[in-house]
């Protein structure tokens, strides 16, 4: 984690001359093409036996359909969830990159849940409809396909958009083109349950203005309390620094003025005035020229600033905080499916440890600093509780949001298997593998654009800001999880950096226009293109 200098461009923000865009390909852009085909080869050859190589082309192009979904959603959702923390400088895309991989593909594969629910009657009702086995997969195959396409498009122009809203947009076309096919357009649209897309509709109100408002508020605090209390210190400091080099100045002009014999008898009291402040016990009685005298007194009025005091008192309260709400996020949802026992009481006091730890640990660290310069040590600070709240979110990520791409997939993989649609699907660890390697592939190869506009486009980042925004969304998700509100945490997190521009008057409102656009349009867009690779496929197979 270094501060780095921010370029922009047409493609958007690259933080180090390393990210930046070449003609042709790199040998790191090979290395993850080679990974992304080998791993998608091979898990090819795992499902071909595991399906029992019943439907060889069907399963063959729903595993590039699935894979495709994943490689976007690493491109758009990943890339979203990762722009405060290249936009602010605390990573490089590259260490953004090794972050997700990590954390990402360990919350699939850990606490992805060995089953999912094939979605037969969440979004839409296929419980009153004969659907043969084929069409359930097809309907799977076009909602994959449709938000895959969706999510490409929108991450090329650097939209953050919900790959949640997407994928529920695709189920929703093809199983209206379904219905179309069987019963006849009524009888399709009441397939679909209109109260829970008029909840997706809410969320796209919701979700930003819970985000920004919480951020609005911890940022308000943080700027307040810790921020501009360190821009006041930060004044004081640079005028004594001044007020010193004048001192040196004055003393030199005077210095220059004295004779030979006055210039002699002169050194020698500074040279005791020099080892004077090495003894102990020293007063300012003891110094003998008025240089050493104003040289002490700036030094007093230094050290009596505190200058360090906010990060000190302040920041690991924060950190404390923060460490709450990512350890309940990790607990409560990162690791929901793997059923570790622990009762609620048990859950809060593991909670309740983490925060003293963190506390600790922050309390220590920024002491550590305080013979560091003010402005690197509120970045450097701010730069780890970044990367905390960044993993944390993105094993949480992993964990719940993969769902979006394993799901429907896993569904196929069930009816390929077993010839029938079930109530869940199994989610074999090599899918989890191969899914979360494609997740993070398409975060190196297209997550670049939406990488800009969260961490730069829409207002500038600081490691702080770029903290508080994640924190804010995370504490939202766990809020919305607990009183089952309908929200998105890719709206959160757009809301959240708003909130932060707000704050700092500098939010770029014309570029959240098409976002705002984008996401109304994500599930009708889906929905179409869906329904129109459905009927593809029906026709073809």
């Amino acid at each position: 984690m270094n501060q780095i200098t921010q370029t922009s461009g047409a493609g958007g923000i690259y933080p180090l001359s390393e990210d930046k865009p070449r003609k042709g390909f790199s040998t790191f852009d090979m290395g993850f093409a080679a990974l992304f085909v080998l791993a998608s080869a091979a898990f090819m050859v795992w499902g071909l036996d595991y399906t029992n190589h019943t439907q060889v082309a069907v399963f063959g192009l729903a595993t590039v359909f699935g894979l495709f979904m994943a490689f976007n959603i690493g491109g758009n959702d990943v890339a979203n969830s990762f722009g405060t923390s290249v936009g602010a400088g605390t990573l490089t895309i590259k260490q953004a990159l090794a972050v997700a991989a990590i954390f990402e593909v360990s919350g699939a594969v850990i606490a992805g849940g060995q089953v999912t629910d094939t979605i037969r009657s969440g979004i839409v009702d296929l419980g009153g409809v004969d659907v043969d086995p084929m069409h359930f997969v097809f309907i799977m195959m076009a909602a994959l396909l449709a938000a895959a396409l969706w999510l490409l498009f929108a991450s090329r122009r650097g939209w953050p958009v919900s790959t949640t809203h997407s994928i529920v947009g695709g189920i929703v076309g093809s199983s209206i083109a379904l219905g179309i096919m069987l019963s006849g357009g009524d009888a399709a649209l009441s397939l679909v349950q209109w109260d829970k897309i008029g909840t997706i509709a809410m969320s796209w109100v919701l979700s930003p203005v819970l985000g920004g408002l919480v951020s609005f508020g911890l940022f308000t605090l943080i700027k307040r309390h810790i921020l501009r209390y360190n821009e006041r210190m930060l004044e004081q400091l640079r005028r004594i620094h001044k007020e010193r080099r004048q001192l040196r100045e004055e003393h030199k002009t005077a210095f220059e003025r004295m004779s030979d014999i006055q210039k002699m008898s002169y050194t020698h009291m500074l040279v005791r005035d020099s080892e004077a402040l090495d003894e102990e016990g020293f007063t300012a009685e003891d110094l003998e020229t008025d240089y050493y005298r104003r040289l002490h007194e700036l030094r007093q009025r230094k050290a009596s600033l505190s200058a360090h005091r906010a990060l000190q008192q302040w920041v690991p309260l924060v950190a404390a905080g923060g460490a709450t709400i990512i350890s309940a996020m990790l607990l409560f949802k990162g690791l929901k499916n793997m059923e570790l026992g622990l009762s609620t009481l048990n859950t809060y006091l593991i909670m309740g440890m983490i925060a003293a730890a963190v506390w600790m640990a922050t309390f220590i660290f920024a002491r550590t600093l305080r013979g560091t310069s003010l402005d690197r040590s509120t970045f450097l600070i701010f730069s780890w509780l970044q990367v905390f709240t960044a993993s944390g979110f993105a094993f949480s990520h992993g964990a719940n949001d993969i769902a979006n791409a394993i799901g429907p997939f896993a569904a196929i993989l069930d009816v390929l298997r077993n010839g029938e649609i079930g109530s869940s699907a199994a989610v074999p660890a090599p899918a989890m593998i191969a899914f979360g390697i494609a997740l993070v592939v398409g975060l190196w190869f297209i997550g670049k654009e939406v990488i800009a506009t969260v961490g730069h486009n829409l207002t500038r980042m600081h490691p702080a800001s770029g903290f508080t925004a994640e924190l804010a969304a995370a504490a939202v998700v766990m809020l919305a999880s607990t009183f089952g509100l309908p929200v998105s945490s890719t709206h959160i997190l757009i809301g959240a950096v708003l909130g932060i521009g707000i704050v700092n008057r500098q939010t770029n409102w014309s570029l959240m226009k098409p976002i705002a656009a984008a996401w109304v349009i994500t599930l009708p867009a889906a929905g179409a293109l869906s329904a129109l690779v459905f009927v593809v496929l029906d026709a073809v197979f």
